[in-house]
């Protein structure tokens, strides 16, 4: 199937998009001015966009203006009520701010102080000198007047908070009357804009004018000059605009994928060109709107090279380390995989890293972490150890193994989604960092308030509203169409684009496609997913949630069974250990996880004397040792343990004396360790 045919099959449109640009480190710069090749360029699309939207005006439905003033009181009453809704929330926020503070000063305060003192008497019961002595009473007192202060000041919120819980009951009437409100204002201005969307039905349901909307929008775009600053650069990239121009379905694709970054439609039409020469396998399917999304996502210059990237994720689709989902992504959705700036090899090692350390992340049930978890289990929460990042290492081989706060954290969640192809964008929060991903029922937060969190700062220059909105109307590709018909139009007539984060902004045909938006969602009626782990977003997880997230894998007699090679080396597998969880593994047979606790074998010898012990393990952190012992031995072996950066490494060998027969095995980990996934454990007779 050409690429002709197949665009137009994707009028499933939110599924395409084009362009690229080959070597891009070797591309001229684009110039900023044009040269006298380039002005009779511009002159003649400026001519094309003025013929289009001459004879695009004159089909276009006028406005019902009936229909439209009663759309327009409906919304200035939603305005309003949303305005009262306000008004009405504040002393309720006022409350929480109280109960906050109150919570605050018991947990934090005055259980810090009590904390302080039992050590600073443990401190002067311990105390052998004076100088101990003195230094244990200064602190005792210390701590005893913070204590003092916290209790008063408890006191005094206390009784604040009692005096503002007082009217709680009439706050809460006046909010639930707020909405009410609220709720019968917004229905008026959905039937509204239903009356004044099905007098334009015809028109947005129709096909007939899109060669025409569509060309015209790119033009408008574009513009006349910055497609003339590309044609100008010689013929062969003036053949790319005439060929785009001329290509209705590549063009729309393009429109519905959310057109290229900056409206350099020649630039990544020149992307596209060059992934389809890099590659016979970029013309179907998902690797078609792979091609696109890159095209798009990558026709302002960045420090990625648009073929390779192609050519690496094209490599790992056909590899099967994706997520079996990516197959069926559309390029909007992909552009969102394709937009990280890490280099491909950064991308290949979270992959690998995350296969080895960490497999049940990789295979978790639920959607909403999977392959994020890791932050939660392995992104230590803190900055004290940033300053020990390594140059030798990428930001994110750092940010694993040193932890981070905030930003770093939500950073290493995103690049792990890239890395196995799951959409994912940055949604940040008034002092915090947190990230939005994609799941098979909708778009959820990961380490963050939900959606329409008032401290939230949207998503792709989106308020949260309209992210989530238009998440939702592309799922249904058809009737999203209408929306970017009366996009197209609105472009047609010059009017300007809505911008959300400006509510009151747009001409009348961009505003009446967000009604369309908000058309296709009532009659879907998806389900808003809740954010998932906003008690996380600034603290390491509970024991609890850790052993959660560990998916336990089933394990039979045949997995355990000890291996003994001709030469007498004995190989112990994971599946044979206790204390440790057991996972499936990517290599085959299973693996184990430790955090802290001390894993137990037994092993049978055939003969007394000294064995070499050795472990294959990966490590993301820091992990210095492991200390062994056999048979309730008193003294421990110690075993260094290797910092692999996620990559399986056998340790260095320890030595340990064995009785003949039966053995029981014992490999404790020091307190504070972090995170090891152990393949198996290898005995080796020392002669």
């Amino acid at each position: 199937m050409n690429h002709r045919n197949l665009l137009g099959l994707a009028v499933a449109l939110a599924v395409m998009a084009g362009g690229l640009r080959h070597e891009l480190a070797a591309a001229p710069a684009a110039p900023t001015t044009l040269t006298p090749a380039g002005q009779p360029l511009e002159a003649a699309y400026a001519e094309q966009l003025k013929a289009l939207q001459a004879e695009i005006s004159k089909v276009v439905p006028t406005v019902d203006e009936g229909k439209n003033s009663a759309l327009q009181a409906a919304r200035e009453a939603v305005k309003k009520a949303k305005a009262d809704i306000a008004v009405a929330q504040q002393p309720l926020d006022n409350i929480a701010g109280a109960a906050g503070l109150v919570g605050h000063r018991k947990n934090k305060w005055i259980a810090g102080a009590n904390k302080g003192i039992a050590a600073a008497e443990a401190a002067l019961k311990a105390a052998t000198t004076d100088a101990q002595r003195e230094a244990a009473k200064k602190d005792l007192a210390h701590w005893q007047e913070n204590l003092k202060a916290g209790e008063k000041a408890l006191v005094e919120t206390q009784a604040a908070l009692d005096a503002a819980k007082a009217d709680e009951p009439k706050h809460i009437q006046a909010r639930k009357a707020a909405q009410t409100a609220l709720d019968v204002a917004t229905a008026n201005e959905l039937k509204a804009a239903k009356d004044l969307l099905a007098s334009v039905e015809p028109f947005l349901a129709s096909d007939k004018l899109d060669a025409k909307l569509v060309k015209c929008g790119v033009l408008a775009d574009a513009t006349p000059k910055g497609l003339a600053e590309f044609a100008q650069q010689g013929k062969e990239r003036e053949s790319l605009v005439e060929k785009l121009l001329a290509d209705t379905a590549m063009m729309k694709a393009m429109l519905a994928a959310g057109g290229p970054k900056s409206g350099k439609f020649g630039e990544a039409m020149e992307i596209y060109t060059g992934i389809q020469k890099a590659s016979p396998r970029a013309k179907d399917g998902v690797l078609q709107r792979l091609a696109l999304a890159i095209s798009l996502e990558h026709a302002v210059p960045a420090v990625v090279d648009p073929v390779k990237r192609y050519l690496h994720f094209e490599k790992a689709h056909l590899g099967g380390e994706l997520d079996p989902a990516f197959k069926d992504m559309s390029v909007w959705e992909l552009r969102n995989v394709v937009n990280g700036d890490e280099s491909d090899e950064m991308l290949a090692w979270g992959r690998e890293m995350l296969r080895n350390y960490r497999p049940d992340h990789v295979l978790n049930p639920d959607y909403g972490w999977r392959y994020s978890a890791a932050v939660t289990t392995d992104v230590k929460y803190g900055s004290q150890n940033v300053n020990n990042d390594l140059p030798s290492l990428q930001r994110y081989q750092n940010i694993i193994k040193n932890g981070g706060v905030c930003g770093r954290r939500a950073f290493f969640g995103r690049f792990i989604l890239r890395c196995f192809g799951i959409p994912t964008l940055a949604r940040p929060q008034r002092g915090h960092a947190a990230l939005a991903r994609w799941t098979p029922n909708g778009w959820v937060i990961n380490l963050g308030a939900g959606w329409g969190s008032p401290d939230a700062q949207g998503v792709m220059e989106m308020t949260d509203a309209d992210f989530v909105l238009e998440t939702q109307a592309r799922k249904r590709p058809a009737e999203y169409e209408k929306a970017l018909r009366a996009c197209w139009a609105g472009d047609a007539l010059g009017q300007p684009k809505y911008v959300s984060m400006k509510p009151d902004s747009g001409g009348w045909w961009s505003n009446l496609a967000q009604f369309q938006k908000m058309q296709i969602v009532a009659d879907v009626k998806p389900v808003q997913l809740a954010a998932l782990g906003t008690e996380l977003g600034e603290a390491n997880e509970s024991a609890e949630a850790k052993a959660r997230a560990l998916v336990k894998a089933e394990v039979t007699e045949a997995d355990k069974k000890i291996a003994v090679g001709p030469n007498g080396v004995i190989t112990i597998p994971a599946a044979a250990c206790g204390g440790a969880q057991i996972l499936g593994s990517f290599g085959g047979g299973h693996q184990l996880f430790s955090g802290s606790g001390a894993i137990t074998f037994e092993v049978e010898v055939p003969g007394a004397g000294n064995y070499a012990l050795t472990a294959r393990v990966a490590t993301v952190q820091d992990n210095p040792k492991l200390l062994l012992t056999a048979n309730d031995a008193k003294e421990a072996v110690e075993i260094a343990v290797p910092y692999t950066i996620g990559m399986w490494q056998q340790t260095p060998p320890a030595q340990l004396k064995l009785a003949k027969g039966k053995n029981s095995l014992t490999v404790s980990r020091p307190e504070g360790s972090r995170g090891l996934a152990i393949k198996e454990f290898t005995l080796t007779p020392v002669k």
